[in-house]
This record gives structure tokens, C-alpha cells and sequence, in this order.
């Protein structure tokens, strides 16, 4: 027994110093998944199941891989949008429950399914979520950990999360929803940047009551190491297949307006969320070609000549020094298009989280004026915030 003890604790060993010397990031921050030494004897000997995607790594290495090899029992298998792979487009509804990692099942958590059943969770002791989330209230990774939250709470297991830093995790900003406008790519009366961690904003959903029935989840964070919000911390792995580096990273939560418009904000180029544009914009400086490619089958205005906006030569620097969401970008590309309310689709109103935005717009208040309007709800965030911070936050 003691020989089996100490090959364990060799293996751990092993991750965990291979990680510090092969790992991208700053060796002082450690995402709670490199903290194998923490977690692993809590999951060892038990039915588990884990909620993982091509973000869940150590170093290199595919989290469900190490933690084979570790000698963990992993039973089930379930992933978010995009899938396992991370290779879906936004909002395609694909079915990967027939697909097999080393034997074991993967579940699709999007689409027609974005719950475990009471089925799936048969026999599981406990359930491990690893996601690297973005930071936007609309990026449904943390939709996915509301509704895990709520299977466990059901179910009477336990859910591990490994925390990981949030690269929009050094500022808060934008409307606060409006629970009449709840989706799937809203869920909880949080701001457009929520400057939270997967593990602050757990605690958030269990500590507000946000789960169906005021339920509790009995949740477990292993926090990342050395980690504060006021971190700009370089994401080792896109996050999904339309943000594909971290200037994406920082204009998301700016720039997904535009998904709730005529524009096209990207999608289908080697650049999404780094342009914005329109075949009929008037600036004629700069144009792009929105082509179906794996992260985009079918962009707007595909195979069309879109004019619009550059954003690609900003600097990362300046990006990430103005610690707010920007609203110029659409105040000027509604007032260039001329098209009035014909300018916005239904599903705009559904990302802004209220009906308010697009009304401010269309009568012409000045970006001043809209985020001031944001303000007593931001400030009543914060100070709910504040209760569930696990890292020393940026104010």
C-alpha cells in the first residue's frame, strides 16, 4: 500500500514539476489544474466525471489525459459549445454522444441538451469542471457551469472546479441584464464584463440563489496559484475558434454587439472580432471578404465585399490599459450604415440584456451618456462581487 501511495505521489510530482518548466505562462501563475498535488487525492478512487474542452490542459497536455494517467476513474465525459475539440462554430448544434475519448463517452452540454439528465450522472461520485472562460457575460461557458451546478445540486454530488484566470478579469463594465432578457447567452443580472474567475462566479450562483429552486451546489474550488485580477494573464490556448489570439480576447466584449446586427463582425476571415464591416459601409479604406471556413460555415455576408473597420494594428498594450468595454465602435457604424432600427436584429436586445441600449443609440446619446446610465447597477454588482472574489481584485 505505502508503494502505491508513493508512485502516486512521484507521478503527481512529476505533472506538476514538468508544467513549471513547459508551461507558456509566467511560472508565478499556476491555474488550479497544474495544482494536481491539491486535487487529485480528492478524486482518486472515485466515479467521476468531468466537463472539460481543448482548454482544459496541463501544459500541454489534455487534462483527461493526465488524469488517466494519474489513475482517476473517469466515467463520463461533457462538453460545452464548441465541443470537446473546440472546433464547433457559435451556436451550431452538433451531437458528439456517440464520440469516444480513450473509451469513455462525451455528452454535448449545447444544443438540444445543455443539462445532464439524472441518466447521465448515474453512479458518478463527482463532478470535476475545467474551462478556460473569457470574461463576457455572453461567452456560454458559464451558462454551462450554471446548469452543471444545477445537475449536482439535483443529484447530491459534489462539483470540483479548477479555477483558471479570467484575461478580462482586471475590470468590470457594461449593462447589467435585465432578467426579462435571460438566454442561454445571458443568465444572471451580471454586467457585460463581470470580472470574475469560473470559481468566483460559482461561488456567485450558489451564494445569490441563482440555481432553479434556490438550490445549493456543494462545490470545492482549488483556486490558481498567485493569481490577481489586476493579472493580464495570456491565454495558452484560444478559447474557442473565433477568438483566436488575445487582441480577440479584449475586443470581444465590445465588438459581440455587432453579432446583434447587419454587421459582420468577423466571422468567416483569419481575424474575427478584430474588424467590423458591411458591402455597403461607406468607408472605403479597408474591405474584407467573409468566406465559410471551420469556425464559420456561414458568415455574414459570405463571398461579399464587407468595407469596415481595422482593428487589428491596436495595441495589446492599449487594449488592455482602457479597462472598459468601447460603444464608439458601434455608435459609429450605426450612424455611417443610416439605417435606423433596421440597423439592429431581435437577438440584439438579447446580448445587450435589455431594451434600453439599442433605444439610447437610436436616439443619439453619446457614449458618455449610455455608460452613465449604467452606473447605480454596476455599483450594486460590485459590492455583490466583492463577497466572492477568491484573488486580490484590481481596485
Amino acid at each position: 500500500m505505502n508503494l502505491i501511495k508513493f508512485s502516486l505521489i512521484a507521478l503527481i510530482l512529476f505533472v506538476t514539476h514538468t508544467c513549471e518548466y513547459s508551461s507558456s505562462q509566467k511560472p508565478e501563475i499556476k491555474p488550479g489544474a497544474e495544482r494536481t498535488e491539491v486535487y487529485i487525492p480528492k478524486i482518486k478512487g472515485k466515479k467521476v466525471a468531468v466537463v472539460v474542452n481543448h482548454t482544459s490542459l496541463i501544459c500541454n497536455t489534455p487534462v483527461v489525459d493526465s488524469l488517466l494517467s494519474l489513475g482517476v476513474n473517469i466515467k463520463k465525459i461533457f462538453s460545452p459549445e464548441h465541443g470537446y475539440k473546440g472546433k464547433a462554430e457559435a451556436g451550431e448544434i452538433y451531437s458528439d454522444s456517440i464520440l469516444l475519448v480513450h473509451n469513455i463517452e462525451i455528452i454535448s452540454l449545447y444544443g438540444n441538451k445543455i443539462k445532464p439528465v439524472n441518466e447521465d450522472l448515474a453512479g458518478i461520485d463527482i463532478l470535476v469542471f475545467d474551462i478556460q472562460d473569457v470574461g463576457a457575460r455572453f461567452y456560454t461557458y458559464i451558462s454551462t457551469l450554471h446548469y452543471i451546478m444545477e445537475a449536482c445540486a439535483e443529484n447530491n454530488i459534489p462539483l470540483l472546479i479548477l479555477d483558471r484566470p479570467n484575461p478580462n478579469g482586471h475590470y468590470v463594465d457594461g449593462p447589467v441584464l435585465d432578467l426579462e432578457f435571460k438566454s442561454f447567452v445571458g443568465m444572471h443580472p451580471v454586467p457585460v464584463v463581470h470580472g470574475m474567475t469560473i470559481g468566483e462566479y460559482a461561488e456567485m450562483i450558489n451564494g445569490e440563489k441563482w440555481l432553479s429552486d434556490s438550490a445549493g451546489c456543494q462545490l470545492e474550488i482549488v483556486t490558481c496559484e498567485n493569481y490577481k485580477h489586476s493579472d493580464y494573464y495570456m491565454l495558452p490556448v484560444n478559447p474557442s475558434p473565433n477568438i483566436r489570439n488575445m487582441k480577440a480576447v479584449y475586443l470581444y466584449p465590445s465588438l459581440c454587439f455587432f453579432e446583434g446586427t447587419i454587421m459582420n463582425e468577423g466571422r468567416g476571415t483569419d481575424f474575427p472580432f478584430q474588424v467590423y464591416g458591411h458591402p455597403d459601409f461607406p468607408d472605403r479604406d479597408f474591405y474584407y471578404i467573409p468566406e465559410s471556413n471551420p469556425g464559420a460555415l456561414n458568415p455574414r455576408h459570405k463571398n461579399l465585399k464587407c468595407y469596415g473597420v481595422n482593428l487589428r494594428d491596436r495595441k495589446i498594450e492599449e487594449l488592455q490599459s482602457e479597462r472598459k468595454i468601447s460603444l464608439s465602435y458601434l455608435i459609429y457604424a450605426y450612424s455611417k450604415m443610416r439605417k435606423g432600427e433596421e440597423f439592429f436584429s431581435s437577438y440584439f436586445n438579447t446580448l445587450a440584456g435589455n431594451n434600453n441600449l439599442k433605444s439610447q443609440i437610436i436616439r443619439g446619446l453619446t457614449e458618455e451618456q449610455i455608460r452613465s446610465s449604467w452606473q447605480k447597477d454596476l455599483l450594486h454588482f460590485k459590492t455583490i462581487r466583492k463577497k466572492y472574489l477568491l484573488y486580490s481584485d484590481f481596485e
